[in-house]
């Protein structure tokens, strides 16, 4: 469970045959990420997934954000969730067997209690409800809060952060850090039975630009189990991407 798997054996990603099942609007992302000893990821992950490594290292990412335009194919919108804010605590893996590069949650907290209820009975990822709130402020400044609600202790949230106009033309080069930890085209979680679950995501790449932040509380790894190292983090940010969600299916499924 501690080897590592590199960017040497990614393989093109190719859009499911079977319709997608939900569409999202991302808004205001901000990827900070610290490198993580390998062995220490390893620990906590699934059976089923190593660690997906750059540099040697393994990463892991927090990643606010708000969301709207969510919608279920033939559905249409869905009634209460028109705009709400995420906040995921993440990490880079890839299935054993076939070097599907791919991204592991740890935890993620949403502010809207229907769709943390649904994304734990349909999609079988640890959501969790929390206070948030999100102000976009006329001088490019986002300021952040989370506060994960009925927690046995506080896992709180607070940041501000900016955009500061984009970083690249169109995709990132596959052997950058950028591309590495953002263009990841499906989740892996697993269900009550213990089986390991793959959901495929599509977007466009992804209209990355440099960012500055200030994060003043982050509870988050620790209550996960993870220690961040006491350096910064690096950073990224996205204004807005449209995201495609296909169906949670067991990986022996999909070999």
């Amino acid at each position: 469970m501690g080897d590592v798997l590199t960017l040497a054996t990614d393989r093109t990603w190719a859009m499911p045959k079977r319709p997608w099942v939900m569409s999202q609007r991302w808004h205001s992302l901000l990827f900070a990420h610290w490198p993580i000893a390998v062995e220490e990821i390893a620990a906590l992950l699934p059976p089923g997934l190593v660690v997906d490594g750059f540099s040697g290292t393994g990463w892991v990412g927090i990643v606010p954000f708000a969301m709207d335009r969510i919608r279920f194919r033939g559905l249409g919108s869905v009634p209460g969730a028109r705009r709400f804010a995420e906040l995921n605590l993440r990490t880079y893996v890839r299935e054993e067997r076939t070097g599907t590069p791919g991204v592991f949650f740890f935890s993620l907290d949403a502010a809207n209690p229907a769709a943390v209820m649904a994304a734990r009975l349909w999609f079988h990822l640890p959501y969790y409800w929390a206070k948030m709130h999100v102000e976009e402020r006329p001088n490019g400044w986002v300021h952040y809060e989370s506060a994960r609600l009925l927690s046995q202790k506080p896992v709180n949230f607070r940041a501000t952060y900016r955009g500061m106009g984009p970083q690249t033309a169109g995709r990132s080069a596959r052997d950058t850090i950028e591309y590495f930890l953002t263009e990841r085209y499906c989740l892996f979680t697993h269900d009550y039975a213990g089986r390991l679950l793959q959901g495929n995501i599509h977007h466009a790449p992804w209209p990355l630009e440099a960012a500055e932040a200030e994060i003043e509380v982050n509870d988050l790894p620790q209550a996960h189990g993870i220690r961040l190292p006491d350096i910064p983090p690096v950073l990224h940010f996205a204004r807005e991407q449209r995201v495609y969600i296909w169906k949670l299916e067991p990986v022996l499924a999909l070999a």
